[in-house]
């Protein structure tokens, strides 16, 4: 079954790289990514799954399935962009391999039973919409999560941090409320603030910090803003420690606003994204696969410097997001014109339909062997557990 996957997967390698192309001549904002929802779902219906588009009400948002019942192996698709600069980030490699790798599972699945299931994401530019479907429950039936991202190396993605956006807005009740005191202003307060969780940071690890920083107000001549509104990304080893900070932000604002007659107001700005959880099983078998097919320099397992929308979803499900590298060039960095431009060359078109059938094979190993799975769940138990222990 694995060599009937292979040559699938070799024999629809141009509709692969297709997809690729069209979500990067077509970039599209968050929750804005209609022309992608219709190819990709399009394209999905011609190999028989079948669709629930407009999924939780997101008009750009889908779940695929073939098969039916469990092992249930879902991947995920990511499309949206930053308009301006395209897809700099290669959401669009995601999109193709994790549907190269289900189409390619799923003509096994009649022989193996169980599901391939296939969930189009939006909006990962504005938080995405994992959360909101692990909110919704929509990962408590599904078994395994596989994806695999472009890179500028290929590892294993073991970690990323906790974020918690935070909005502050301070205002008094009028524009001239600092008029007897032109002493204090609310960009003063602001400031002030910003100075303080600087100082609580310090009581935390090293891994812990504030990124994202940005005030605006509005600003009338000769009189001082009658708000600010400050907002930032509190970024934590886990949720927990970053609550823990947002406390301490909490009560320092309650003090000063105590002291200055202010009215302060601490929010989320987004939606929160807890530490993402690898799981260890998975990666030893996708690891296996990749060098089964010819992807054989891998280096040691990766800390990534910033947030996943599927680190809340890892607390819930064994998953895995590898790191691929699709550039010869050393010199091309992650997030930029050159490497969205990257995602297209010959180079990148192996490595995508090497992973690509390495994402199948995994599929087909954990359906294959319920053991595997069993593994997986008892190593995330394990590694939650400890989390709660400290």
């Amino acid at each position: 079954m694995k060599q009937e996957i292979i040559n699938h997967l070799s024999i629809i390698e141009e509709e692969i790289h297709k997809i690729s192309k069209f979500l990067y001549e077509y970039p599209e904002e968050s929750f804005n990514e209609h022309k992608a929802h219709s190819y990709l779902t399009n394209i999905l219906k011609e190999n028989n799954f079948t669709i629930q588009e407009n999924f939780l009400d997101i008009s750009t948002a889908f779940m695929a399935q073939y098969g039916e019942g469990h092992p249930k192996i879902c991947y995920i698709c990511e499309y949206d962009c930053s308009c301006k600069e395209g897809h700099i980030l290669g959401s669009n490699l995601i999109s193709s391999m994790s549907i190269g790798a289900a189409i390619g599972l799923s003509k096994v699945i009649p022989k193996t039973g169980g599901s391939v299931i296939l969930l189009g994401c939006p909006g990962e530019f504005l938080g995405g919409t994992k959360v909101t479907m692990a909110k919704q429950g929509v990962f408590d039936d599904i078994d395994i999560i596989l994806m695999a991202q472009p890179s500028f190396k290929t590892a294993n993605c073991c970690s990323s941090p906790a974020l918690l956006p935070i909005k502050i807005t301070h205002g008094c009740d009028n524009y001239y409320c600092f008029e007897k005191n032109k002493k204090i202003s609310t960009l003063d307060v602001s400031l002030y603030i910003l100075n303080s969780i600087n100082t609580i940071l310090k009581a935390f690890p090293s891994t812990c910090s504030i990124d994202k920083i940005s005030m605006h107000g509005k600003i009338v001549p000769n009189i001082a803003p009658d708000n600010i509104v400050t907002t930032f990304t509190i970024e934590a080893p886990n949720l927990d420690m970053a609550e823990e900070i947002r406390s301490k932000i909490i009560k320092v604002i309650s003090a000063f606003d105590d002291f200055t007659g202010l009215s302060s107001k601490i929010e989320l700005s987004e939606v929160p994204y807890d530490d993402f959880i690898c799981s260890k099983t998975l990666c030893r078998i996708l690891s296996h696969n990749l060098k089964e097919v010819g992807i054989i320099d891998i280096e040691e397992d990766s800390e990534l410097n910033y947030g996943l929308s599927l680190g809340t979803v890892s607390h819930k499900v064994p998953s895995i997001r590898f790191l691929i590298n699709i550039s010869e060039r050393n010199s091309i960095k992650y997030a930029c014109k050159e490497f969205g431009e990257a995602t297209l060359s010959s180079f990148a078109k192996e490595k995508v339909l090497n992973t690509t059938k390495a994402l199948a094979l995994t599929g087909l190993d954990l359906i294959s062997q319920p053991n595997l799975i069993s593994e997986a769940r008892q190593e995330l138990q394990n590694t939650i557990r400890k989390k709660t222990l400290g």
